[in-house]
């Protein structure tokens, strides 16, 4: 289970979870993957030990006794925005996923989960994460997608690709969780907050300008892929 540990040696995760079987179960698997999980049960103690450390990135359940995981999200942003942040959460309701991710959370999972997704979701997060921040290295170096959150742009190899409002949002949700499989439903909630009532092709409209976008600048490639049947994925090239 280490036999890609050394390019994580200097990665601190914090784990923020309460139940210790959970804590004990992501640990061992980051610890494997070459990471140096810490933990913390308590939410009162997240802000206090950031203050004095600095991780990667941080774990964040849901749910915690003191101060819950969505206030923490919203502190974390406030003082250091371009911490990365993926919560657990056991309320799956579709609004507990929305307010999380505009508070800033760069990703979602469910429990029951496997630690292994744990594992590779955290190493999608941070590997977006320094492409965006400029040390991603021969990875990210004049092969990047990058979202620039503030100007509500997505930059191709540093061409902005003129995104409209909803379409950067589209891209920014898949984007978030790559590999994952949203539904058109799930995408329309993220789309259009007042929760408005548009047809699945609405979807597929945006999605096909999307695609068309990013093939003026990309034209070899499709990392927005249909599942038919099913909905989108984004799906970066390896």
């Amino acid at each position: 289970m280490s036999g890609n540990g050394d390019k994580h040696q200097d990665d601190t995760i914090l784990v923020v979870e309460d139940e210790p079987k959970i804590a004990r179960l992501v640990s061992d698997y980051l610890t494997g993957s070459g990471f140096h999980p810490h933990h913390l049960e308590h939410g009162d103690e997240v802000i206090p030990w950031l203050e004095a450390q600095r991780p990667s990135l941080v774990l964040l359940d849901l749910m915690l006794p003191g101060t819950d995981g969505l206030t923490l999200c919203r502190q974390i942003r406030e003082r250091w925005p371009t911490l990365p942040v993926i919560m657990l959460t056991a309320r799956v309701e579709e609004v507990d996923r929305l307010l999380g991710l505009e508070l800033g959370a760069d990703d979602y999972i469910c429990k029951p989960f496997s630690p292994r997704e744990v594992v590779a979701r955290i190493k999608a997060v941070l590997r977006r994460s320094r492409i965006l921040s400029g040390q991603g290295g021969a990875e990210g170096a004049g092969s990047a997608l990058v979202l620039d959150d503030d100007g509500w742009r997505a930059l191709a190899d540093g061409h902005d690709l003129g995104l409209t409002a909803v379409e950067f949002q589209l891209l920014k949700v898949m984007m978030n969780a790559p590999g994952r499989i949203f539904s058109r439903d799930q995408l329309m909630d993220h789309m259009y907050r007042d929760h408005r009532i548009v047809s699945e092709r609405t979807v597929d409209s945006h999605i096909k300008k999307l695609r068309k976008k990013i093939g003026d600048v990309w034209p070899e490639r499709e990392i927005i892929r249909s599942v038919y049947g099913v909905g989108y994925k984004y799906q970066p090239e390896e």
